[in-house]
């Protein structure tokens, strides 16, 4: 598995080894080793997988208590993925990152505890899947405004995208609850 700093370091992009002929492909999406040898030591408590039509928006999310790493990846189509530095003490606090994940490309994000994460759908339906670090408590949830000016992330161009009623009330970076 190829393992590579983003724009923001503290995230990583994982290009997992495909092994591939004409019956298909093969490849570990989660080696406990693997990761450990790229000094990443996690334990996983919970797995999600949602399903999306083209056009919505999940997100930016995150957890104020029981912050929740996350290891993302699209299993059936495509996604434009995001996630936003929460952490005041980062020097990277307010950036955000963003890249494609697909079924196609196979690849997958490492966002670890302090950072909201959301995602757009570019392709008919999507499904994504991901592991988490520690379990979803509804009541630390909170939302990070999606097209907050101040967070200068450049969506995909299109028509207006499906939000939930709770993405659509998030909280622009200056009055978000963040990580110290």
């Amino acid at each position: 598995m190829q393992i590579t700093p983003t724009a923001l370091p503290d995230i990583l992009l994982l290009e997992p080894k495909v092994f591939g002929d004409d019956r298909g492909f093969f490849y570990e999406s989660w080696n406990e080793r693997t990761f450990a040898a790229a000094g990443l030591s996690l334990t996983f408590v919970q797995d999600n997988h949602s399903r999306s039509k083209l056009g919505v928006l999940r997100g930016l999310h995150y957890q104020i208590e029981h912050a929740q790493g996350k290891l993302v990846r699209a299993i059936v189509g495509e996604v434009f993925d995001v996630a936003v530095d929460m952490r005041r003490s980062s020097p990277t606090f307010g950036q955000s990152m963003h890249c494609v994940l697909s079924a196609a490309n196979k690849r997958m994000l490492w966002i670890p505890p302090g950072f909201a994460h959301g995602f757009l759908v570019t392709s008919d339906v999507a499904e994504f899947v991901y592991k988490t670090t520690d379990y979803w408590y509804p009541a630390h949830e909170r939302t990070l405004l999606w097209n907050d000016p101040a967070l200068r992330i450049d969506w995909p161009a299109g028509p207006a995208p499906t939000l939930a009623a709770k993405d659509a009330a998030g909280q622009p970076l200056a009055r978000a609850d963040t990580f110290a």
